[in-house]
């Protein structure tokens, strides 16, 4: 039987605001030398662990936990476990964390949150998906809140209602269905947080910016598939990144994939 590679890595820098760069690894000996990052580093370890040294503290990394390494303090890193470790990182600017909290992550690296954990995991689940920026945008915002809580800076507690706010966003995403709109952009022409605004828009609604976009392009395609074109064009009008993106979304809101929705057209009985 061959033995598994010692290192599998993949790393890529996405559309998203605030992300520098994304970086999943396995390693199963490799052992970081001391160093340092000018980028806020948020880790998770899906198996196996890591076994760090920051501010000369020894810290480990178990799989129920999110460790935040803050910029330029030296760090190094090495598998907790024989079989070594498998990571997925985040690394992030002064866009979700300010350097008034690099004290409080030396002293505190590793949180212990389970909801947490989960957040930044649909981050990476996002970010794994082309077309998907909005979706790692909204999420990734509530992560930065999260984490200032756990420094001691703003929590993420829930804010009054915003109906007007609300409206006022769902009024830009029905004007930009195809072009769409970052929430970077979006917080500045309705003048609001871009974290308060996702948490207005999904009070009032029930759903997520992100969520009803979507809904809006599968509905557009609808259309046009029943109209006889073909899913490839379909994508490529809708504001889909691709045909497996709307194929994607697609099958999940209607059932079925978009070429039988389109086939299923001729079935209809004439009167």
């Amino acid at each position: 039987m061959a033995s598994q590679p010692a290192r599998i890595v993949s790393a890529w820098r996405p559309a998203v605001p605030g992300v520098v760069e994304v970086f999943h690894a396995r390693f199963t000996e490799y052992a970081y030398p001391m160093h340092v990052h000018d980028a806020w580093t948020l880790l998770i370890v899906d198996t196996g662990a890591v076994r760090y040294d920051l501010d000369r503290h020894e810290h480990g990394t178990p799989h129920d936990t999110v460790s935040l390494l803050p910029p330029h303090v030296p760090h190094n890193g090495s598998p907790a476990t024989p079989e070594g470790f498998r990571k997925r990182v985040l690394y992030l600017d002064r866009t979700y964390l300010g350097d008034e909290l690099i004290g409080a992550a030396v002293d505190r690296p590793d949180l212990r949150d389970p909801l947490l954990r989960k957040r930044v995991g649909q981050v990476h689940g996002a970010l794994l998906r082309p077309g998907e920026e909005l979706e790692a945008e909204s999420r990734l915002l509530f992560v930065g809140e999260r984490l200032r809580g756990h420094l001691g800076g703003d929590s993420d507690k829930p804010r009054p209602a915003d109906p007007v706010l609300a409206r006022r966003l769902r009024e830009l995403l029905d004007e930009r269905v195809v072009e769409g709109v970052g929430l970077q952009e979006a917080a500045g022409l309705v003048g609001a947080h871009p974290a308060h605004l996702v948490r207005a828009f999904s009070t009032a609604y029930g759903i997520a910016p992100h969520q009803y976009l979507t809904s809006l392009r599968v509905g557009r395609a609808r259309r046009l598939l029943l109209e006889g074109r073909s899913p490839g064009e379909v994508a490529a009008e809708t504001g889909f990144y691709d045909q497996s993106h709307l194929t994607r979304h697609f099958r999940r809101l209607v059932g079925v994939p978009p070429g039988r929705y389109r086939r299923g057209r001729s079935a209809v009985p004439r009167q």
